[in-house]
């Protein structure tokens, strides 16, 4: 395939270029030029802005563009006007954040959240999933049938920013046999999330293939992971047998321990977040969607932590510190 990928150089669109470059296909890539520079020798790159300077999309023909980092309706709608006529096919990389509940499993046509201001520019955890559906419906008001919609659950592995997935590896590894680690809810509880190359070989699959006819729930199948399992890859990745303390979301909310964010990956299987981990994704499975073991993602996950420079191995964008696990553990007895 001849593609188009805005983005391209971070996490998600890394590894599309990676994985559409091993397949043979020819990639350009549409980005600032801010980042991950010098990546792909074999990749054609434009330089522009999608907030303001599209002139590097004026001409050119692709057979498919991948659109990695849309945020903002306006903009998506800027992206399919210029490339109108001149790609086959938009491919939108989403997110399960769209729907507009999590208390009970959603698929593909659960209602989607709204906002009261549709033209914000603002992206925060209120708009985040409402601005994502503005701009799966900008992409499929232009492309029709052509739009390919990938909703994506948490996307996870080598080169991940957010830390969030990377924090229980690093935690782990941190770890003495035995010694106690804070665990949230119950072991049973179900995770879902998406190995970062799973979500690209799909994308690429996808188009390929033909795949339309709506948005894709792209994640592990509910029920296949939970954090129990999670946790027991990172101790075997890291050779460790450190005793997992167990506490559920009341006991975590006495000492001000938020689920997602200070105990990442996972969320409560109840209430508002009841549904959060069993999303349906028996569309994409059936489009092709493969899922890899926890394990392989946990192991490389780690390989790649361990090449980052030692200033940048420190996880300090989710989880608990140390500091603050060890307060917490003190308070209920443990040592």
């Amino acid at each position: 395939m001849k593609l188009l990928v805005l983005g391209g150089s971070r996490f998600v669109g890394r590894h599309i270029v990676q994985a559409a470059l091993q397949a043979g296909d020819e990639v350009t890539v549409f980005n600032r030029g801010q980042s991950g520079t010098g990546l792909f020798a074999d990749v054609r790159q434009l330089i522009g802005d999608r907030r303001g300077d599209l002139s590097a999309l004026a001409s050119g023909q692709w057979d498919a563009v991948i659109d990695t980092c849309g945020y903002l309706p306006g903009e998506v709608r800027a992206s399919t006007a210029a490339l109108a006529g001149r790609v086959q096919r938009y491919a939108f990389i989403s997110t399960i954040s769209v729907y507009a509940s999590f208390a009970a499993p959603n698929h593909e046509g659960s209602p989607l959240g709204q906002t009261d201001t549709p033209g914000t520019t603002t992206v925060d955890a209120n708009t985040y999933g409402p601005l994502k559906a503005l701009c799966e419906q900008a992409v499929t008001d232009a492309f029709g049938d052509a739009a390919l919609i990938i909703r994506p659950g948490l996307v996870v592995g080598p080169h991940d920013p957010t830390q969030r997935f990377t924090y229980w590896p690093a935690r782990v590894e941190r770890a003495s046999d035995f010694d106690p680690i804070l665990a949230p809810g119950a072991p049973e509880d179900p995770i879902q999330c998406i190995d970062v190359r799973d979500l690209a070989a799909f994308t690429l699959h996808a188009l390929r293939t033909g795949a339309s006819g709506g948005a894709f729930n792209a994640a592990s199948a509910p029920g296949q992971f939970s954090i129990g399992a999670l946790l027991a890859s990172c101790a075997a990745a890291t050779s460790r047998q450190p005793r997992f303390v167990w506490a559920d979301s009341e006991a975590l909310a006495e000492h001000g321990i938020a689920a997602w964010t200070d105990m990442p990956v996972w969320a409560a299987p109840a209430g508002d977040t009841a549904g959060l981990a069993l999303t349906d994704t028996a569309r994409a499975q059936a489009a092709g969607l493969a899922i890899r073991p926890l394990l392989q993602t946990v192991l490389d996950t780690l390989q790649w932590l361990h090449s980052l420079p030692a200033a940048e191995r420190a996880i300090t964008k989710a989880g608990l510190s140390a500091e603050r696990e060890a307060a917490v553990l003190a308070a209920a007895g443990i040592e």
